[in-house]
């Protein structure tokens, strides 16, 4: 469903759904992961793609995360062809909405990264949707790109599973990363350039809230 007409619609839908879809969850206490990678002892790059409904909303959290160097909207799922908002919209492409998180794992893990995701960044048990946005490109998904991203994010899963932290099953897709594809210009930072749209202002700056509130070690201010 294309998010620009939902736009004329946010106040609207704000009146019978929820702020925020990971909002419902804010009360919840969510385990660390138990499998993890240790912290690196030395500065470097990694990365981590994920997807959480709407990229604008998962973007601005990770952009607040301590040891993020960089967080980026785009697709992943299909293929270069069908990389486009317009494509992707339509829903057949394969793509889901991502953000490619970019980190020092000397200063934050993959493990914690998980964690924001899954308790402030979406509502993991909303499948093919976030909210008001409904589709396969709104899922929920993490995109692994080795062995060891693959196996913390299946474990952290059934982790949270196993003590229903959310009360319903995760529904998170756990898929190697083929490609990543940017999205357009005008996506990315949407959420720094665009913060009074109500879309904005119902769905993803109630996320950032919570992120300052359950992490406050790991929250930095842009």
């Amino acid at each position: 469903m294309h998010r620009f007409f939902l736009l004329s619609l946010a106040i609207l839908l704000a009146a019978v759904m929820p702020a925020c879809s990971a909002a419902t969850a804010s009360h919840l206490e969510i385990p660390d992961p138990a499998l993890d990678e240790p912290l690196a002892s030395v500065k470097s790059e990694r990365s981590v793609v994920l997807a959480g409904g709407c990229f604008w909303g998962v973007e601005a959290v990770f952009e607040h995360v301590r040891g993020v160097t960089q967080a980026r909207s785009g697709y992943a799922g299909g293929s270069a062809t069908t990389a486009s908002y317009e494509q992707v919209s339509g829903g057949d492409t394969g793509h889901a909405e991502v953000v490619e998180i970019i980190y020092d794992p000397s200063v934050i893990s993959y493990g914690q990264l998980l964690k924001v995701f899954f308790a402030v960044a979406h509502d993991p048990t909303q499948l093919n949707r976030q909210g008001p946005d409904i589709g396969t490109e709104y899922r929920s998904g993490i995109f692994f790109s080795n062995e060891e991203q693959r196996r913390i994010a299946q474990a952290y899963i059934e982790q949270l599973n196993k003590v229903k932290v959310f009360g319903q099953p995760i529904v998170t897709e756990v898929t190697a990363l083929k490609s990543f594809h940017v999205a357009e210009d005008y996506h990315q930072d949407f959420l720094v350039r665009h913060r009074n749209l109500p879309y904005i202002v119902i769905h993803d700056l109630p996320k950032i809230e919570n992120l300052r509130k359950k992490f406050p070690d790991l929250f930095v201010t842009k």
